[in-house]
């Protein structure tokens, strides 16, 4: 593990409850960040999304913006925009607007759209989202990566020599969203951008991990790019607690609305316990279906190393999808327990400082003798000296 130098995130899409106040909701997220950047974790990574009612954040760039200035030194990232809904040219413009603004800490993550009611109010479909988000792939690339005028049109954009009158203040990272199918890791490959792989550890996208890496460097090969495992980012589920009993406990607050949302207004088919389920069902279903973690540091750790291995060659970053299954104080701290006890196994701290104290007990009967010879030498002069008088 200590030749590892892992990062560590959230993907906040985010998921709360309809009904609650949206305002406090949302002042929440921004603290789950601060709170975050206070820890040490990397990354966030901030979803957009326009209906349904649970996904409650418009705009990524916007708060992205805010948190910006609540937070010191964690990285920003949309996760992601809809590039189907959005003009090419506006989307790189913001981007090195926040560029710029968070002095290199924002991130241009990329993907079609997962709502399909989102799309629907703007006239899309779902097949013609991905489609689009090929082509604004390519046009925003070259617009952050060259000077060179874009032109282009279809039936939803149009750009005459259009170029950006600001260049990026870093070297701006794009990244682009999967779950199952290649699409995303061929749109990543063909132009060297990073993959966020959101369906890690569902079981499709689970199965095909490593093969979405194989995707991509073929795809990199094909088109003269580069391609980096350290920019490969896996989402996954985790809430943990200082024992499994306390972790099953704080979930009971929340996730069967989590669950609900998936099952009966998302519909994704692979979160379905079926009907008639208890919350212990719901629970145990995340541990053993292996798309998540209610449990301890310990076992978090062991999902991080089975998602190692299943990627054939290791992954740059985990990002834990960020959700309300606990109360916010028990969600703070799960986030702290993963801080203290499982990151550090991953980035080549744990394990230096564990060998020192193992060094240190190694010698110490010995050590220990030489410090009660020395007392006792030091106690003899005294001796010594006060019965010369």
């Amino acid at each position: 593990m200590r030749d590892r130098r892992m990062r560590f995130g959230i993907f906040m899409a985010p998921f709360h409850p309809p009904g609650e106040n949206p305002t406090l909701l949302l002042e929440g997220d921004l603290a789950t960040v601060e709170w975050l950047d206070r820890l040490g974790y990397d990354e966030a990574w901030i979803g957009e999304h326009h209906s349904a009612g649970s996904e409650i954040i418009a705009s990524p760039e916007i708060f992205i913006a805010t948190a910006a200035e609540r937070t010191r030194r964690i990285k920003l990232g949309t996760g992601v925009i809809s590039a189907s809904y959005h003009h090419p040219l506006w989307v790189a413009e913001r981007a090195v607007l926040l560029d710029h603004l968070t002095r290199g800490r924002f991130m241009l993550g990329l993907g079609p759209g997962s709502l399909p009611s989102d799309a629907a109010m703007i006239g899309l479909d779902m097949p013609r989202t991905r489609e689009l988000l090929d082509e604004a792939t390519d046009l925003i690339v070259r617009l952050l990566r060259s000077d060179e005028p874009v032109n282009f049109t279809n039936d939803r954009w149009t750009l005459r020599d259009a170029r950006l009158h600001l260049r990026p203040y870093s070297d701006l990272e794009i990244a682009i969203a999967a779950v199952a199918s290649p699409s995303g890791p061929r749109l990543a490959g063909r132009y060297g951008l990073g993959l966020l792989s959101i369906g890690a550890t569902m079981a499709a996208g689970f199965d095909v991990l490593a093969h979405h890496w194989d995707v991509m460097e073929e795809r990199a090969a094909h088109y003269g790019t580069t391609v980096d495992r350290s920019a490969w980012r896996l989402v996954g589920l985790m809430h943990l607690a200082e024992t499994k009993e306390q972790a099953y406990a704080d979930v009971e607050h929340g996730i069967m609305k989590w669950f609900h949302y998936f099952q009966k207004v998302a519909a994704f088919p692979q979160m379905d316990v079926g009907d008639g389920a208890s919350v212990r069902d719901h629970i145990d279903f995340v541990n053993s279906s292996g798309i998540g973690v209610i449990g301890t540091p310990d076992e978090a750790g062991e999902q991080i190393e089975r998602l190692w291995k299943q990627s054939n060659g290791g992954f740059g970053a985990y990002l834990q999808l960020n959700h309300d299954w606990a109360n916010p104080a028990r969600k703070a701290n799960s986030y702290e327990l993963f801080a203290r006890h499982v990151m550090p196994e991953f980035q080549g701290q744990a394990y230096s400082t564990r060998e020192a104290a193992a060094r240190a007990a190694a010698v110490r009967p010995e050590l220990a003798q030489s410090n009660l010879d020395a007392v006792a030498a030091s106690t003899a002069r005294y001796a010594a000296e006060t019965a010369k008088g």
